[in-house]
Formats: C-alpha cells, structure tokens, sequence
C-alpha cells in the first residue's frame, strides 16, 4: 500500500475534508434546486387538472342561532394591531400647500428575491432600516413567517409554503420587536399619502397586482408597495417594488396606483420613531381613529359599488364587506360578501383569470359569516379557498377559522386538528395556540 509522506498527511487531510464540505454543500444546493423545480412542475399540474379560477363559492342558507364558539377571543382579531396613537386632532400639515414633488431620500432598497412570498418581510425591512433598525428581511421572516414546524427543512424551505403575511402581522412585528411604532388603517387617500411623505414618512400600502402565468392569463395577487416620494407634474409615485428588477425607484401613475389600491381596500401603514409620534397624529388627523377610518373605507365602498363593473365591482362589493367587520357589522358585512360572492361567480374572461387568491390575503369573510352563526358557508368557504384554490391547503387563516366553525357545529375533532394545522403552518399563531390551549388539546396531533 502506498503511504503518503508525512509533511503531505495534513494538507491531504484538509484539502479532503474541504472536498467533502464542498460536495455536501453542493449537494444539497442541487437537491434543493431539484425539489423546487419538481414541485413547480407538481403546482402546474394541478393547476392545469384544476384551475384555481374554476372555483366558486356560492354562500348557502346556513341555519341562525348555532352558539359561537369562543367569541371574546376572535373577536380580538377583528380589531388587532391599532395601537392608541394619542388624541385625535384634525390634519395640520395639509392646511398650507403640498410641495409639488417629493421624494425621501437615504431609503436602502431590499428586494425579495431567491425567497418565496417575501413581499412581506422585505417591505417591512426597507421601512424600518429607513429608520436605522440594523435587521434584514430574514430577521423580519423568522419572526412574522416562521413557515412549517418542520425541523427538517431548512429555514428557506420552511416558509415556502407560507402564501402571505398579513398586515396586523408586520404591524406587530414593529410595535412589539422593535423601538419603533406601527399602525395600518383602511380607507387612505392619495392626498394622505403625499402628505405623509411631504413630511419625510414613507408609507406602505397594499395593492392588487397583475401578471401572465404559466398558462398565458393574467392573474391577479397581492402585494406591497413602499412608498417614498411623487411627482405631481408627472402625476406619479415614487416606490420600491421588491419583487420587479429593477425594482428600486419606480414610478407608478397616480390612476393606476389607486386602481391597484382598491383591491386591499385603500390600506396603507405607517412606520415612524417615538420623536415623529406628534407629526404623524397631526397629519393622520381623523383616521386616528380607526372606526373613522372604516367608515371612509366604507363610504367609498358605496359610492364605488354604483358604477363598478366586473372584477372592480367585486373588489367595492368585498371592500364593504371588510369595512363593516371591521366597524363589527356583521350582518351587514355578510350580505355584502354575498353580493361579493356572486359578482365573482359572473367573472370569466378568456385572458383574464379571477382573483382566486382573494382569500389568500384577506380573511373578513370568515369573521363576517362566524359572527352571524352561519358555519357552514365559513367551512366552505375554507374547502373552496385550501382544496381549489392551492396547490396544497396551508393557509392558517384559513384553517383556524374553519377549525372554529366545526367546533361550533359540535365536530371537535376536526375542529381541533384544523387549528393543529394551522399552528404547523404558523408556530407563532398566538390565536390558534390560545383555542387549543382552552380546548386543552395538545398543539400537535
């Protein structure tokens, strides 16, 4: 046997051990690259067998009265994440003249690229690195999209499957794990926006947003947007889009911005340190107030709903009924989603496909149909949105809240393995933690 010379033991030793460092690393780089790849290919299959568009949701009778199940703790959730912002006064930094242009400068573009659904993690970051947190949009992800409770994947991996984070999410990231302060409200307006960034506050809003898909369709999903300057002789907005390249500095129309707006019910949020708290009351003025807010999102919704057509009506319709959960008007809210509902049912064009991810971001329905006692729409609506409108059923929101209406139709075991789920989905799902744990059923089967 032919024995190496001692002074070449130790090199040949290290150069091995790089050598097999190297090809575990690339290995599972390229078994990564190999599982994404076959899991699109999987997507596309079922959606192709199944397209996510087909399915519609046709709000039944349900019967009246079935007791509600745990409603003081829901009901946290229709007003979660508006923090006391101090007395309310009227708006000041509109009462003399805007600038004509505007744009904030130092803003440190983040992007949300080679991550999955990031939109999220990554606008939040640019709002608050703006005002010097030190963290990154993974150190945001870790907290607000923790993905599956599944060791085994890594951290990358595990938040694949998580499709949104919703606003109360982000809001509450900044209030609780950072020194600075959030708030998100409903109903903004193009001129509160350029207010806030006149006085040096970029603003996130969130927006419906519209591309061709594998198939050659639009589709439309959503998605934030960072606001940080406009430009009234051009009639546009400054913003950095975290998904597009480039992305950084965009300019967005003022028509086509408020049309995308629509779709999220005109909601914008604000990020600003303790020192800004008295400007940022001056000029968020009325919409302090969170019911004031609602109601200028609702009256919107009406005046909207006279002319809209199409998938314009559909969004005024669904806005309604958003605006009257929030104000906890559910029955009120109820009805609007029916309409909603059935204005949706009526949408098919060839190269346009419906908003099937609606439910994907917005979750009022659930609460507008659980508070009216009416579970077995809120079941099928959760069937419709997990079973045909995903490749595979991981919304939480939407398993806690059928978990929720099975329990309050007596089915506590699918009731409890629903919210299970929706715990492996979101470990950090503070609501469906605290069902379980009064159910004093286990948090994992």
């Amino acid at each position: 046997m032919l024995k190496l010379p001692e002074k070449l033991k130790i090199p040949v030793i290290v150069l091995t051990a790089i050598f097999l460092i190297l090809f575990l690393i690339n290995s599972k780089t390229l078994y990564q690259k190999v599982s994404n790849r076959l899991d699109t290919y999987r997507t596309q299959i079922v959606y192709f067998l199944n397209p996510p568009d087909d399915a519609v949701f046709i709000p039944g009778k349900a019967t009246p009265g079935t007791p509600l199940a745990s409603v003081t703790a829901t009901a946290t959730i229709a007003k979660t994440a508006i923090p006391s912002l101090g007395p309310i006064s009227k708006p000041t930094a509109t009462s003399t003249p805007l600038p004509k242009a505007k744009i904030i400068p130092n803003v440190v573009y983040v992007d949300q690229h080679n991550r999955w659904n990031y939109c999220g993690p990554a606008n939040i970051t640019m709002a608050l690195n703006y005002w010097g947190w030190k963290g990154t949009r993974d150190d945001v992800a870790k907290a607000i999209k923790p993905g599956e409770n599944n060791l085994k994947l890594d951290f990358i991996q595990r938040g694949k499957s998580d499709k949104n984070v919703m606003p109360y999410e982000m809001v509450d990231f900044v209030n609780n794990e950072t020194d600075l302060n959030a708030f998100q409200r409903s109903g903004g307006t193009i001129d509160l926006l350029k207010a806030y960034i006149a006085n040096g506050l970029p603003v996130l809003i969130e927006k419906g947003y519209y591309e061709r898909d594998y198939t050659g369709k639009t589709t439309w999903m959503g998605h934030y947007l960072f606001v940080t300057g406009y430009d009234d002789s051009q009639g546009v907005f400054i913003v950095q889009d975290a998904y597009l390249k480039p992305g950084k500095d965009l300019q967005s129309k003022y028509d086509e911005f408020f049309e995308g707006w629509r779709s999220f019910n005109y909601l914008f949020m604000v990020i600003y340190p303790d020192d800004k708290t008295e400007l940022v009351n001056s000029i968020t003025g009325d919409y302090l107030d969170a019911d004031f807010a609602s109601k200028a999102a609702l009256e919107r919704a009406n005046q909207e709903i006279k002319s809209a057509t199409g998938m314009d009506e559909f969004f005024a319709w669904f806005n309604k009924g958003t605006s009257h959960v929030q104000l906890l008007e559910y029955n009120d809210a109820a009805t609007a989603f029916d309409q909603a509902f059935q204005v949706y049912a009526g949408l098919k064009e060839e190269t346009i496909q419906r908003p099937y991810r609606m439910m994907w971001y917005q979750t009022a329905a659930y609460k507008a149909y659980y508070y009216t006692a009416r579970h077995t729409d809120v079941i099928a609506l959760a069937d419709t949105t997990l079973n045909e409108t995903m490749d595979k059923p991981t919304l939480e929101e939407s398993l806690f809240w059928r978990g929720m209406s099975e329990i309050a139709l007596g089915d506590r075991y699918g009731g409890v393995k629903d919210l299970q789920q929706a715990v492996y989905y979101n470990p950090n799902m503070t609501i469906a933690i605290n069902q379980l744990n009064e159910l004093n059923a286990p948090l994992v089967p």
